[in-house]
């Protein structure tokens, strides 16, 4: 077990790697098997990152209620319209639970996860905050909401118009045909899911890995520029591709200025 521990970081980026690839590798064909094969190895990604990060147990924890909440929320939504509005998933993305793509609720944690490091790094400067009061870990569940959204502006266009991942009843919303009850869909999922991570953490608080090495915690980041940059290049309207250079852009420079201070904080911890 020790020695599998040890190995994590080294799982981690290489699933990175390969989730990078498979990312670049949907540019070049509309087929949905490098969005399916991506979305499995980011979430894959992003757990081992999480065990290395806070624990194993909290980052089960995490897993549990991405994936449970991000289902539970989808399949209230595209078979009851609840906080997205009324669609219906296509065949496109591959095998099912229920109505709604396996794929999905493994996304719902992957994003989740992403969100909760990139607001810790930007307002605290490191990667988790820990046990944290009522108060804020409602306003830090809110900045991750609002990050996930950042990502979605560019996300849900190019997965209606190019993919054609699912079927929206109403098609006359104000951004590119997806309405506002879909963007606070998106938000209050989030705020559930990270909101429900946090509480775990009375419980069983995070421990952050003593030999956490400064470039595991980038590996959050890459996952989110690389959302990022296939975006600002292959994004659906076009007029999307410059909204994801700002809307992604400007939490994930931040956050990689709060990174870029806590490995100094780390080297010089170190140097004592």
């Amino acid at each position: 077990m020790n020695s599998l521990i040890k190995r994590l970081p080294y799982i981690t980026y290489a699933l990175l790697a390969v989730f990078l690839v498979l990312t670049a590798l949907r540019g070049q064909s509309h087929t949905t098997l490098m969005l399916i094969a991506s979305s499995v190895v980011m979430f894959a990604c992003c757990w081992t990152s999480a065990i290395h990060m806070l624990g194993a147990r909290p980052a089960l924890h995490f897993v549990v209620i991405g994936v449970v909440c991000g289902w539970v929320a989808e399949q209230l939504g595209s078979s009851y319209g609840w906080f997205f509005g009324s669609y219906k998933y296509t065949d496109v993305l591959g095998p099912v639970l229920g109505d709604v793509p396996v794929i999905i609720p493994l996304m719902w944690f992957a994003l989740c996860y992403v969100a909760y490091v990139i607001g810790n790094l930007i307002v605290w400067q490191a990667p988790s905050d820990g046990t944290t009061g009522l108060g804020q870990s409602l306003v830090m569940s809110l900045l991750a909401a609002m990050i996930v959204v950042a990502y979605d502006l560019g996300a849900d266009p190019y997965m209606v118009y190019t993919l054609k991942a699912w079927i929206m009843e109403m098609k006359d919303g104000w951004w590119f045909g997806e309405t506002l009850q879909g963007f606070f869909g998106w938000a209050f999922v989030t705020f559930v899911v990270v909101m429900g991570f946090r509480l775990t953490l009375n419980k069983y608080p995070v421990r952050t890995a003593p030999d956490l090495a400064h470039w595991h915690v980038v590996v959050p980041l890459l996952v989110y520029g690389g959302s990022m940059v296939f975006q600002m290049i292959y994004g659906n309207p076009v007029e999307t591709r410059t909204i994801a250079l700002f809307a992604m852009g400007i939490p994930l420079l931040c956050a990689a200025l709060g990174c870029w201070r806590w490995n100094r904080e780390q080297d010089a911890r170190g140097a004592k």
